[in-house]
């Protein structure tokens, strides 16, 4: 954990506490990461009963969310950190905010195998594919520097989503002309639309990520800063 520097605190449990968060933090991670590969394979292959593994493991996240913000609150009330603390407790506390709506968005793209889709539709899949793919490999980098605090890997990463978006515009318009084409194919082709927004959606939360690991370290709020800011940091 590279940017963390917990050996200056006189208080070893506060040490225990945010180490043990943190801990936490990436064994949700780590579930997320299978959930969103589960959902993509799932979709892949048209398999229901993997689909009702991802819906089940969201459920499983859920209660990690609680159980971490809990742990945030109790360190908040009892240690009364400040400064690079308080922030680094605020940054893990957003951050899991996104990683469950993470789950929530791979629980949306799983339920695309329960739809009928013909052959020449499957190659739209193959395309939102290519997209999860994407996605996948940017969660794996944020939990990465996540787990490291790392401000280089996050801002990398920060910069990457842009990659995300082109990706998913250029889906969208291709789903968009084949409705066109074949209006009866609309139903079909918007949970796909819906299932690209979710996986689009995930690569916005994996910035968020980022921007808080930023917050950690540099105490900037990213988003309010110029892309030369960022770089100057």
């Amino acid at each position: 954990m590279d940017n963390l520097n917990l050996g200056r605190h006189i208080s070893g449990q506060f040490n225990e506490d945010i180490e043990a968060i943190i801990n936490h933090v990436m064994q949700m991670g780590g579930m997320i990461e299978q959930q969103l590969t589960d959902a993509l394979t799932a979709v892949n292959e048209n398999d229901a009963e993997l689909v009702k593994k991802v819906i089940a493991t969201d459920r499983t996240i859920n209660q990690y969310e609680v159980d971490i913000d809990d742990e945030c609150t109790r360190i908040i009330a009892k240690r009364q950190p400040a400064a690079g603390d308080l922030r680094l407790i605020m940054s893990i506390s957003k951050s899991v905010a996104d990683l469950e709506r993470i789950g929530d968005d791979a629980e949306k793209i799983a339920k695309v195998a329960l739809e009928s889709f013909s052959s020449k539709q499957q190659d739209l899949l193959l395309n939102l594919d290519h997209l999860g793919r994407l996605v996948l490999s940017m969660l794996q980098t944020t939990l990465d520097a996540f787990a490291r605090m790392d401000f280089d890997a996050a801002l990398g990463i920060h910069k990457t989503d842009e990659k995300i978006d082109r990706a998913y515009e250029a889906l969208l318009r291709q789903l968009m002309t084949y409705m066109m084409e074949d209006p009866r194919s609309i139903p079909q082709i918007m949970t796909v639309i819906w299932s690209a927004r979710a996986l689009e959606r995930i690569g916005d939360r994996c910035q968020n990520i980022c921007e808080n690991i930023i917050y950690y370290v540099k105490g900037k709020i990213a988003r309010h800063l110029s892309a030369d800011e960022l770089n100057n940091l």
